[in-house]
């Protein structure tokens, strides 16, 4: 059984379709891809994943325990976190400060001085700078106080948002690899992305998502040398 399950997932905007009978499985220990372009619906799903929208039809589960009727808030206590496009971070806060908002549930709360130093530990410059205010950060390092914060939670799998946005390639490359660290650690990882190549080269598995409706899936490499793909959104 997969560690989070999506079945037969709807989700409407009002008279709007935005997701179509979506299902996928993210398996324990592994990095999965959602792929597709903007307004493909991969947004939409993440917000129903970590439920801030509801379906429709369909349900999710996570652990063998549906949470497609629980608030968000309670799904990140199950061991889910969840880093959204840009980050979000408080840029008149300190590097140390929005750290500390990732251990907001109050269990979480009482161990997140040693939370932070492994933090730091994983990404020395937040520790060499934790009272620099977030808004004098480069993208690339705000990508990693994003990042850190989300592992405040000691979560058990973590859904990362367009992670490559708006970074140059090498800062891209980067951040790539601190995926494949944090997957190293034992971290389930569920990456929306648009940069295909990069993200198809580290993941196990892959959904590609047009219109709302999954149309194809594979293995992360099968699917760099799929004709389709490479059409479609590697330009070959």
């Amino acid at each position: 059984m997969a560690m989070l399950e999506v079945r037969n997932v709807n989700v409407s905007y009002g008279n709007v379709q935005a997701l179509w009978d979506v299902s996928l499985d993210i398996e324990e220990g592994k990095i999965i891809a959602l792929l597709g372009a903007n307004g493909a619906g991969k947004s939409t799903l993440l917000n129903t994943m970590t439920g801030m929208l509801k379906p429709q039809v369909g349900t999710i589960t996570f652990k063998g325990e549906r949470i497609d009727n629980l608030p968000s808030d309670k799904i990140i206590e199950k061991g889910i976190a969840y880093l959204p496009e840009g980050g979000r971070l408080f840029p008149d806060m300190t590097i140390k400060e929005n750290l500390e908002l990732g251990a907001y549930p109050s269990k979480l709360w009482k161990t997140r001085k040693p939370d932070l130093e492994r933090i730091y530990k994983m990404f020395p410059i937040l520790g060499e700078r934790k009272n620099q205010l977030s808004r004098t950060m480069s993208g690339g390092e705000r990508q990693m106080l994003a990042m850190g914060r989300a592992m405040m939670s000691n979560p058990k799998m973590c859904f990362f948002d367009e992670l490559s946005y708006g970074l140059s390639p090498v800062m891209a490359q980067e951040v790539f690899k601190i995926v494949k660290h944090l997957h190293a650690e034992g971290i389930t990882v569920f990456l929306v992305e648009q940069n295909v190549h990069q993200t198809l080269e580290i993941s196990d598995y892959a959904y590609v998502i047009e219109n709302g409706r999954i149309v194809k899936e594979g293995e992360g490499h099968s699917l760099l040398d799929d004709d389709y793909i490479k059409q479609a959104y590697l330009g070959i």
